[in-house]
């Protein structure tokens, strides 16, 4: 039973993973690999600051090994799922969530266990370190990076805005279902160990890494100047770890009530993120730090990708001049008002050449109100 119940949270983990991944344009990705200074603050953001204040947190307040170990795997994991899920909803920059997420994943090989042995090691008896299912860890790991590949791999092959368009529904959906699978094995245990039942020094110490690095990261990032939907990027990856990893080894690492209360952190951390994110991300579109136009509606900024929409108009605003010494290689298009003659010259296989499949969301005022409220 228990295998199967890990094997469902892996596969609702790879599901989201490849969904995010699967939504970026390959060009922006390309472009964000360069973009050196998010990258790094990123990763300080990640590595450092979110893991010292788990552990401060667990020893402040002396939590339980089950609660204590799962913070301190959580807060020392990389950014991703969620994280680039938050990005997406909100419209932060996508693109450079997604370059993060993969970075910090392979970059958390070496940071994640370094972090966890050296907090854990200072927080808790040798037993407990003893008894971390590393195993588990790299198994989580190795699904976010095998995700993150496909999902980049198809979005490169398949070519297409509307392709990346399903995939951002793909991973919403497994978002969503992730979050409810969280809940549901949270709440199996006795009655002590419900999720309305815990001790106070569970909500606090799940509920203020998240805030704290909100916080950080805000200041750090305005400090050194970043866009601005970078900004909400860095800091939605921060404080958004990957609660995926820390599910999967609260399932292989504990059992009966420990299980229950280990399981109770990655979910009452979604549950603290839904409300401190949703106010922060909510706030961060109305003064325009997102791509999302800031006079839209609540419900068309959250179920559009405008992600897909700027990497769409700004395929469409580029002008191509490409030389081949076809005879037949010069293709003449007119526009649907007869106002505007654009020639296309191709150079190798045509079909390799072409833009990208439309997703069907670009039109002529799409167009306008986004040049007017690029951020």
């Amino acid at each position: 039973m228990v295998d199967w119940i890990e094997a469902a949270g892996n596969l609702l983990l790879f599901a989201l993973v490849f969904g995010m991944s699967a939504t970026v344009d390959i060009n922006c990705l390309k472009e964000q690999l360069h973009n050196r200074n998010a990258i790094l603050t990123g990763i300080f953001l990640q590595f450092v600051v979110l893991p010292f204040l788990g552990f401060l947190v667990v020893n402040i307040l002396d939590l339980d090994s089950a609660i204590g170990i799962t913070l301190l795997v959580l807060t020392s994991s990389p950014g991703g799922s969620y994280s680039n899920w938050w990005c997406s909803m909100f419209n932060a920059d996508l693109a450079l969530s997604v370059t993060m997420t993969a970075i910090s994943t392979l970059l958390s090989t070496i940071f994640l266990p370094v972090n966890l042995l050296i907090y854990a090691r200072y927080s808790y008896e040798a037993d407990v370190i003893m008894a971390l299912d590393w195993t588990s860890l790299f198994v989580a790991l190795s699904i976010v990076i095998g995700a993150i590949g496909l999902g980049l791999f198809c979005s490169a092959k398949i070519h297409s805005h509307k392709f990346n368009l399903m995939a951002n529904h793909l991973g919403n959906w497994a978002g969503i279902a992730l979050v409810i699978f969280s809940a549901t094995m949270t709440n199996t245990g006795g009655e002590d160990t419900k999720i309305w039942e815990r001790d106070w020094k569970f909500y606090v110490g799940t509920t203020l890494p998240c805030l704290l690095g909100l916080i950080i990261a805000n200041l750090v990032t305005s400090t050194i100047r970043l866009k601005k939907p970078e900004r909400v990027t860095a800091s939605v990856e921060c404080c958004y770890q990957n609660v995926g990893i820390a599910t999967s080894v609260a399932l292989t690492m504990f059992e009966g009530d420990e299980l229950s209360e280990a399981m109770g952190v990655p979910f009452f951390y979604g549950v603290v993120e839904v409300v401190i994110l949703g106010i922060y991300c909510i706030g961060a579109w109305k003064l325009g730090w997102t791509k999302a136009p800031n006079n839209a509606s609540i419900w068309k900024i959250l179920t559009t990708s405008y992600e897909v929409i700027y990497a769409e108009v700004k395929e469409l605003d580029e002008i191509e001049i490409k030389v081949s010494d076809s005879d037949d290689a010069m293709e003449d298009e007119l526009s649907e008002d007869g106002n505007v003659l654009t020639t296309y010259f191709y150079m190798g296989n045509k079909d390799k050449d072409k833009p990208k499949e439309p997703s069907g969301l670009v039109t002529e005022s799409t167009e306008a109100i986004l040049k007017d409220d690029e951020p």
